[in-house]
C-alpha cells in the first residue's frame, strides 16, 4: 500500500463548500481520475482518505490537507494532475508527496490567516491589535450545540498584526472601491479549545470596539508546524521531501516512477 499526502486550495465561491461538500467532490475526483484507492472493510467500504484540520465554511484556504491510501504505486506529481483537473475549479490540487513519515496530523499546530477588513481604517486595525496583543485575557463568546461557551482567546494567539490593504475593485457593490481597507496577519496556535478567525475578530470587538462594517473576508494562507523560536509555521509536507530525497529509492518508488495512473 502507498501513502499520497496532498495538499488542497478552496478559493473563491468554492470557500463556500462545506467539509461534507467537498469529500464528495473529492470521491467523484478519485474515481473520475481512476485512481487505485484501498478501501476499509465491513459492509460499507469507503476509500481510505484521512483529513486534517479542515478550515471552516466560508474561509478560504491555500493549505488544506489529506492523505489516500493506494493499492498501486503511482506517480505523485502525475496523480495530483489528474486530480486537479477532475475537481471543479477553485477546489485545487497544489502538492503531492509520498508518505515517507508518520505523524502528518500531529505537525499541524498552527495556522496563518489573512483577514480583510473592507470598510475598517488601518490606524483603527493597529490600534485594536496593540489593545488586544497588550492584554492578559481576552474572553470571548461562541455558540454551540450545548449552548453559550466563554473562553480565552488570547493564549492561542501567537502573532498579530495590522497593515493597509488594496481597495476592491468598484464593480464589487460589497466591497465599494471609495472605501479604506484593512489586513491582519493572524498567527494562531491549534488548541482546545480551537479559537477561530471569527473568535479574534470578537475579541478585537470587545477590547477596541473594533466592528467592521461588512463580514470580514478570511483567507487561511499556511499551516504546519510552529516554531516557538522563530513564530515561522513550517511546511508539513517537508519532512516527506527531505526523506525521499536522502532514502534510497523504494520499491514502490520505482514502480510509482514506472506505472501510469
Amino acid at each position: 500500500m502507498q501513502r499520497i499526502r496532498l495538499r488542497y486550495t478552496k478559493r473563491g465561491r468554492l470557500r463556500f463548500t462545506s467539509h461534507r461538500d467537498f469529500q464528495r467532490a473529492f470521491e467523484r475526483a478519485l474515481r473520475r481520475a481512476e485512481v487505485p484507492m484501498a478501501y476499509s472493510a465491513g459492509f460499507t467500504p469507503h476509500p481510505k482518505v484521512s483529513y486534517a484540520n479542515a478550515a471552516p465554511t466560508g474561509t478560504g484556504s491555500e493549505a488544506e490537507y489529506l492523505e489516500i491510501a493506494l493499492t498501486e504505486a503511482r506517480d505523485p506529481d502525475r496523480l495530483r494532475e489528474l486530480l486537479d483537473a477532475s475537481l471543479p475549479a477553485g477546489l485545487d490540487i497544489v502538492d503531492a508527496v509520498e508518505a515517507r513519515t508518520s505523524g502528518l496530523a500531529d505537525r499541524l499546530t498552527a495556522s496563518v490567516w489573512e483577514l480583510r477588513l473592507d470598510g475598517v481604517d488601518p490606524a483603527d486595525a493597529e490600534r485594536a491589535v496593540a489593545a488586544f496583543t497588550a492584554a492578559d485575557t481576552v474572553e470571548v463568546q461562541r455558540r454551540t450545540k450545548n449552548g453559550i461557551r466563554t473562553f480565552d482567546a488570547r493564549p492561542a494567539v501567537a502573532d498579530l498584526a495590522a497593515r493597509e490593504g488594496a481597495k476592491a475593485e468598484s464593480s464589487q457593490a460589497d466591497r465599494p472601491s471609495d472605501r479604506p481597507c484593512a489586513i491582519l496577519r493572524l498567527v494562531v496556535r491549534h488548541v482546545t479549545p480551537a479559537v477561530r478567525p471569527d473568535d479574534v475578530l470578537s475579541g478585537l470587538r470587545a477590547v477596541a470596539d473594533l466592528a467592521p462594517p461588512v463580514p470580514a473576508a478570511v483567507t487561511r494562507l499556511a499551516q504546519g508546524l510552529f516554531d516557538e523560536e522563530t513564530g515561522a509555521v513550517t511546511d508539513p509536507l517537508a519532512p516527506d521531501r527531505e526523506a525521499a530525497a536522502t532514502e534510497p529509492a523504494t520499491a514502490t518508488a520505482t514502480a510509482a516512477a514506472k506505472a501510469p495512473v
